[in-house]
């Protein structure tokens, strides 16, 4: 196997640079995750300081960041005792004066500052009491400062405390970033995008690159550098995801389902009762067109709380059941399969296909029962839990899956269902309502087929948010009776995390209590529902709600994917700037579900964080699930959201999927391309490319085993 001499330089250790050592090596090494040559160069500055400019005390504000003055340094001072010993000197400009201060390095710099001389000092200004002040600037004469033909753009990198106590700090890794190009010439950094993409976008070449976002000359070059080092990172990302997507449709063949005779067409024409929307009769065209291709179906369904996901899954199956196969729909929780069995079952009765519920809940006869049934076949539909992939499960002839919220559903379970089918995988459709932003969803799903229903089923009334404070208490309840006297339901949601359950739980009891005491018996009854509770007791009481036996149902997040209650308008979430805006949002969508105006009151301390205010304040400005789930993006980071925290592809370094949404597009199309054109890289113009990812291999970094 090619090992590639020009990639030894990079893999030297860390150790071997000038200026570094053993010692300081290994504060490297555990500080910044800094091991070889190459992820020094990959420890890219996060912003540039322009050190052509110099600033006056006089300009100097709160939100100055990194700035250089030029003046006369004296009246130095040592102030305090042992840990609060400090040094502090005055420095004045023609504009005015302020204060240096050091907590460390104390007798150094008493040596190498001359009192009266004139210096250029950088650093940032803090503000004490009124008074400005700079702790620790760097310090140099200003003859040095301007003798030297130093950078118009210096570079500022992370660095941590204890690095900066062994000279470790932003400027520190900047010299050993400049020593390190000493020694690396271009053929150390061969070009591994084929030129022809690299015309096509105008990238500046790989070397080039790395010089340029460590070494700029200017703006313009940083900018290119940025560019490129984007590019290539979505590039190799989205590579990878392509070509397991071409890679699922070599090694697993679908059976093509051309028939829609006898269920599919009686069905959309006798027995829907309603029209589907433009985005559903979308997407089902998009499932048509996959359960024809002769490719094994994986395909993402995102779409928002109540935008008619289900019937969109019930009308794929009857696709599969048309054809002959049996279909199986699989809930994350027990109360939702037995939910999709009821409407399902319902649903399908005029077409006299016999659908049926595997929970943990069917024991004994009857489950042995269902088992026989559905292996020979007398089963069309099986809806159920994880217990739909237990080995002892065994189906006549499994043509579709429909997996309910995907984050629930781990690769494992995912390869346990593949191998139900007895002549090739069933196909796959995933189901999920948070919904996930487009530049998200291709990077971390690139290797699904992503389908969205991005429009509500008409005559859904929008849920009118509002935000409230602790001391808006008498007006929500007040609110609430008033809507209990039209008929309606209520829920009241407390936060539950995990490490504060006690805490929590009292919230909740406390909660419940003051609501009890507002709606007394027997003019009212309230449900209380949270994780302590025995399955039972809570299915009761959820029950007793669903029934509108109460007309209040306290509780904590467990609803969050729950039942289906039409008749609840109003949703009052406590400790609101506590939940994650999915979270919010998920929650929100337990009302709404009825021709009802409904309500969803976010009800909050008086007191909120920046994030805090930007999470109540989207939720009061908009519905729509997608520009939710991208502010959550921004406020959390891709690598935070739900499903994405252990995808392990998530490892980008310069891109951010927040702003680099047209880099990611034209990074996927020229991965498409490429792959297409040369499924192998064996194409002399892709050798650079191949080498690349054959080091990369080797260094055991991504399994690119499956892309060559």
């Amino acid at each position: 196997m090619h090992t590639g001499a020009t990639y030894r330089p990079l893999d030297t250790p860390i150790e071997y640079l000038k200026g570094v050592g053993p010692a300081r090596a290994e504060l490297l090494q555990k500080e910044l995750h800094i091991f070889r040559f190459r992820d020094l160069l990959q420890h890219y500055p996060f912003r540039y300081v322009d050190r052509t400019r110099f600033y006056q005390v006089k300009d100097i504000t709160p939100d100055s960041q990194l700035i250089q003055l030029k003046g006369v340094v004296d009246q130095f001072k040592v102030i305090g005792e042992r840990r609060r010993k400090r040094l502090t000197a005055r420095f004045t400009d023609s504009s005015g004066s302020m204060e240096l201060v050091w907590f460390q390095g104390i007798k150094w710099i008493q040596k190498a500052i001359a009192p009266g001389q004139a210096y250029v000092i950088f650093g940032k200004p803090n503000f004490y009491k009124g008074q400005v002040n700079m702790p620790h600037p760097e310090v140099e004469p200003l003859s040095q400062a301007n003798s030297q033909t130093r950078a118009a753009l210096q570079p500022i990198y992370t660095s941590t405390e204890k690095l900066k106590t062994r000279g470790l700090d932003s400027k520190g890794l900047y010299k050993l970033t400049q020593a390190l190009f000493q020694r690396l010439s271009p053929t150390d950094l061969p070009e591994m995008l084929p030129d022809t993409l690299r015309q096509q976008y105008k990238l500046v070449s790989r070397y080039e690159a790395l010089r340029m976002i460590h070494l700029p000359k200017s703006g313009k070059e940083v900018r290119a550098a940025q560019r490129r080092l984007k590019f290539e990172e979505l590039f190799l990302l989205q590579l990878r995801v392509v070509k397991m997507k071409l890679r699922r449709h070599e090694l697993h063949k679908g059976v093509i389902m051309e028939s829609l005779e006898q269920y599919f067409n009686p069905f959309y024409h006798h027995h829907l009762g309603f029209d589907l929307t433009n985005a559903q009769k979308r997407v089902l065209k998009e499932i048509r067109r996959d359960l024809l291709s002769g490719n094994q179906m994986n395909r993402l369904l995102q779409g928002d709380v109540g935008s008619g996901k289900t019937i969109v899954a019930v009308m794929s199956m009857l696709m599969a059941i048309d054809n002959g196969y049996q279909a199986a729909l699989m809930a994350p929780t027990e109360i939702l399969a037995q939910q999709h069995y009821q409407g399902i079952a319902e649903q399908l009765a005029p077409l006299g296909l016999r659908v049926a519920l595997l929970t943990g809940s069917v024991k004994g006869a009857e489950r042995k029962q269902l088992f026989a049934d559905l292996a020979n076949g007398d089963i069309h539909l099986l809806i159920g839990t994880h217990a739909l992939i237990e080995e002892k499960v065994q189906y006549h002839d499994l043509g579709l899956v429909v997996i309910d919220e995907q984050h629930r559903f781990g690769v494992a379970q995912r390869a346990k269902l593949w191998r139900k089918g007895t002549t090739h995988p069933p196909h796959v459709l995933v189901m999920t309502a948070t919904p996930i932003p487009r530049t998200l969803a291709m990077t971390v799903f690139g290797d699904l087929d992503v389908s969205v229903i991005d429009e509500l089923p008409p005559g859904r009334k929008p849920i009118a948010t509002h935000h409230l404070r602790d001391s808006d208490r008498l007006r929500i309840f007040g609110f609430m009776k008033e809507q209990i006297a039209e008929g309606r339901q209520v829920y009241v949601v407390y936060p539950l995390i995990q490490e504060s359950e006690k805490l929590d739980l009292k919230d909740l009891q406390d909660g419940y209590e003051s609501v009890t005491r507002a709606f007394p018996l027997p003019d009212y009854a309230v449900s209380i529902v949270h994780g302590k509770m025995t399955p039972e007791d809570k299915d009761y009481e959820m029950q007793r709600f669903v029934r509108g036996e109460t007309q209040i149902m306290v509780a904590t997040t467990v609803i969050e994917v729950g039942v289906n209650v039409p008749n609840a308008s109003v949703m009052v979430i406590e400790n609101a700037e506590r939940f994650g805006l999915a979270q919010l949002h998920q929650l929100r969508g337990r009302v709404g579900r009825g021709a009802d105006q409904s309500f969803c009151l976010l009800v909050t301390k008086d007191k909120l964080s920046n994030d805090g205010r930007k999470r109540i304040r989207t939720m009061c400005e908009t519905n729509d699930g997608f520009r939710i789930a991208q502010v959550d993006m921004e406020l959390r980071g891709p690598g935070e959201m739900e499903g994405t925290r252990q995808s392990g592809r998530l490892n980008l370094i310069m891109a951010d999927l927040t702003t680099d949404g047209p880099v990611l597009e034209e990074a996927r199309k020229s991965a498409h391309q490429l792959l297409d054109n040369d499924p192998h890289l064996q194409a002399p113009e892709h050798a650079g490319l191949r080498q690349y990812l054959l080091a990369q291999k080797q260094r055991a970094g991504f399994d690119w085993s499956r892309v060559l």
